[in-house]
């Protein structure tokens, strides 16, 4: 659990640095050995606008190729729970854990792991873990929430 922690006030940190550039507070890093092999920040606003640059999929872009056979070692430390797109990527991927820092209540893909197919095996693909830490990530996803709902594909926050 420490080098959850400890990998998770990495992607805090990754996620401040973005927003103070003008981006999303979202951060990720993955991790393999308890060390960090690649990691990401939103890029969604851009410029340009991508809806893909999600802070995950940043992060899953960035892996040594070499090191792919080992994706059900890998951990996922993001500081928002994966959208149905991000944890689809780790899910296909074959990642062996996410872990979140606050729950994403508008977008996260917690919900679907019950739903998937038996071949994904039992617990619905990667272990899942979090809220790890809502007291620092939750003030980062309502500051998400509401930068979101700016940009062209937005909602209004709740």
């Amino acid at each position: 659990m420490s080098d959850d922690c400890q990998l998770l006030a990495r992607a805090v940190e990754l996620a401040l640095a973005n927003e103070a550039r003008g981006g999303l507070p979202v951060g990720a890093v993955i991790a393999l050995d308890g060390r960090v092999i690649a990691e990401g920040a939103s890029e969604v606003p851009g410029p340009p606008y991508h809806p893909g640059r999600h802070a995950e999929m940043q992060a899953l872009s960035r892996v040594a190729i070499e090191l792919w056979p080992r994706a059900a070692e890998m951990v996922v430390v993001t500081t928002l729970e994966p959208c149905l797109m991000c944890f689809g990527a780790c899910l296909l991927h074959g990642v062996g854990r996410v872990v979140f820092g606050a729950i994403d209540q508008r977008g996260g893909a917690g919900f679907i792991r019950p739903h998937l197919p038996p071949y994904y095996g039992p617990n619905g693909g990667p272990g899942w873990c979090g809220p790890l830490d809502p007291i620092t990530c939750d003030p980062l996803y309502q500051r998400t929430d509401r930068a979101f709902a700016k940009l062209p594909c937005g909602r209004a926050p709740t």
